[in-house]
């Protein structure tokens, strides 16, 4: 039996970050933070991962309104996410990320990370809350 793990991105147009499900796919865990570069090398840099880790499906935070309505962000992650796809041929999942980079903040605030600290960890915190959510769902 193959094992293979889910990888989400926060994706953000400076940042994105990146977090992994462990290989039962029940437990996610923050990874690291990649500073986004041109569209091409970002697609690259991703698809790399996606093979060095055996991931079989990318789920993506999807910046909803706070209504539930898609605005303009969301069109660029699904257009980024139509481009990885296209290039990998991986799965895409999306999953809702409203107030996600609140949790992580007060996550990283109940760990007494000072402010300085809290800003290099938010986005990879943010995708494994992202990313748990998904898995708890499934």
């Amino acid at each position: 039996m193959q094992y293979s793990r889910k990888m989400c991105l926060d994706y953000g147009k400076a940042r994105i970050g990146v977090a992994f499900s462990d290989l039962t796919q029940t437990i996610a865990s923050a990874d690291h933070i990649y500073k986004t570069q041109t569209e091409q090398k970002d697609l690259e840099y991703f698809a790399k991962l996606i093979a060095e880790k055996s991931v079989d499906e990318v789920v993506f935070g999807l910046p909803l309104q706070t209504d539930g309505s898609e605005g303009k962000l969301c069109k660029i992650v699904r257009d980024f996410a139509g481009k990885l796809k296209e290039k990998t041929g991986v799965k895409l999942a999306f999953q809702d990320e409203r107030y996600t980079s609140y949790e992580a903040e007060e996550l990283l605030k109940e760990a007494k990370i000072n402010w300085q600290k809290r800003k290099e960890f938010l986005d990879k915190v943010s995708a494994q809350i992202i990313l748990q959510n998904y898995l708890d769902k499934k």
